[in-house]
């Protein structure tokens, strides 16, 4: 006799498979599976990125350093020059309206 199938005029048919909906198991094993996908493809990109980085050389270092310390000179002086006329301005204001 036939288990699980139905004899039909004299034809064996199986029942309908039903398919299963995903259980939670599968849907986190895909969920860990895609984000190994996305954590390796970004540690390619990183790979990729630090191939492209170079070290400058002394004599840029040296240049590079001496504009900024230039440039820090330059505006520390600015803003010195800028605190002076606007604290004179202030004083001179507060002279003017008696305080």
């Amino acid at each position: 006799m036939a288990s699980k199938a139905t004899i039909v005029n004299g034809e064996v048919r199986q029942p309908p498979v039903k398919k299963q909906a995903p259980g939670t198991a599968s849907k986190w094993i895909d969920s860990v599976r895609s984000v190994w996908i996305e954590f390796t493809s970004f540690l390619s990109d990183v790979r990729a990125e630090l191939r492209k980085v170079v070290t400058p050389s002394r004599k840029e270092v040296q240049a590079t350093t001496t504009v900024v310390i230039i440039a820090v000179f330059i505006f520390g002086l600015f803003f010195f020059v800028v605190d002076y006329i606007c604290s004179h301005a202030m004083e001179a204001l507060y002279h003017k309206l008696g305080a």
